[in-house]
């Protein structure tokens, strides 16, 4: 009964948000690229061969070679293993820290609630792109800076979310209940308030996650992410556009490809799922 039940529910969801169950398709592909990527990708992400550079796709090569005759598709397919890293990482401890500050944030009130949202502010009123690139410039380039560098962008975007869920969630009478039980604020946040601003964070985590992509790719194109020879899809752009567009677009498509690829699945699988979780949108 409970493998019938999860059929009929995958069905029902492919047949109402079939954009969604298109995003679940793409982001799948690309864990499972990223799981099995020695066994997809048949040469080494580093192994040059220069009696076979800037060759074009072919079944010996799917996606071409680049100046170094270095195989385009393991290098995309390796690739892919930083992206998720990075967006996985940073997204689910940034929005996690944010999701706990907003949460005691918006049940405490007062002077505390004010402190943390100036702060908030302050950090807010920077734009990420440039905050990230101003913390990566200080702390050095490389993953764990640039995780690092995501997670004190995504905390405060989190926590402004999660404390106006809190103050909403704050308004019903089953609150005021524990209250006058003699509840303590730590199991009313973690069992009253907290399952129910589950949805919103769910929600925005996946956008998150797309910007993660984006800003991984970004950094990376400017130099400031994952050092070579490390597979970046955001490298590869930077190493192919300037010099090799004309003679081997194939540099440039492929990895152009799969950022938006990634991207755009996990746009349509947030979308799906907020429209789940917002009553006002079920029946669309």
């Amino acid at each position: 009964m409970p493998r019938r039940a999860a059929r009929s529910g995958f069905v029902r969801f492919v047949l109402r948000k079939p954009l969604g169950a298109l995003g679940a398709f793409m982001l799948c592909s690309v864990i499972l690229a990223a799981l099995f990527a020695p066994l997809a990708a048949r040469y080494d992400t580093n192994a040059q061969d220069y009696q076979q550079r800037l060759e074009g796709p072919s079944l010996s090569h799917f996606m071409g070679t680049d100046e170094f005759g270095r195989d385009l598709w393991a290098r995309v397919v390796h690739g892919s293993r930083l992206s998720l890293l990075v967006g996985f990482a940073s997204v689910l401890i940034g929005a996690t820290i944010g999701l706990a500050l907003g949460v005691f944030s918006g049940y405490a009130g007062g002077i505390v609630d004010d402190v943390i949202q100036r702060v908030a502010e302050v950090m807010l009123s920077l734009p990420g792109i440039f905050l990230a690139l101003a913390l990566v410039a200080t702390l050095g380039s490389g993953v764990d800076k640039l995780i690092i560098a995501l997670i004190v962008i995504y905390v405060p975007r989190t926590l402004r979310v999660m404390r106006g869920s809190v103050l909403s969630v704050k308004q019903n009478s089953y609150i005021d209940a524990a209250k006058a039980v003699g509840a303590r604020p730590l199991r009313i946040m973690g069992r009253h308030i907290l399952p129910n601003v589950m949805a919103p964070y769910l929600i925005l985590a996946s956008g998150l996650l797309a910007n993660a992509i984006l800003i991984e790719a970004t950094l990376s194109y400017l130099g400031l992410g994952a050092p070579p020879p490390y597979p970046s899809w955001g490298r590869m752009l930077a190493n192919s556009v300037a010099q090799y567009a004309a003679v081997a677009p194939w540099m440039v498509i492929f990895p152009g490809l799969a950022i938006t690829w990634l991207v755009l699945g996990f746009n349509l699988l947030g979308d799906a799922v907020r429209d789940a979780w917002d009553p006002r949108l079920r029946g669309l």
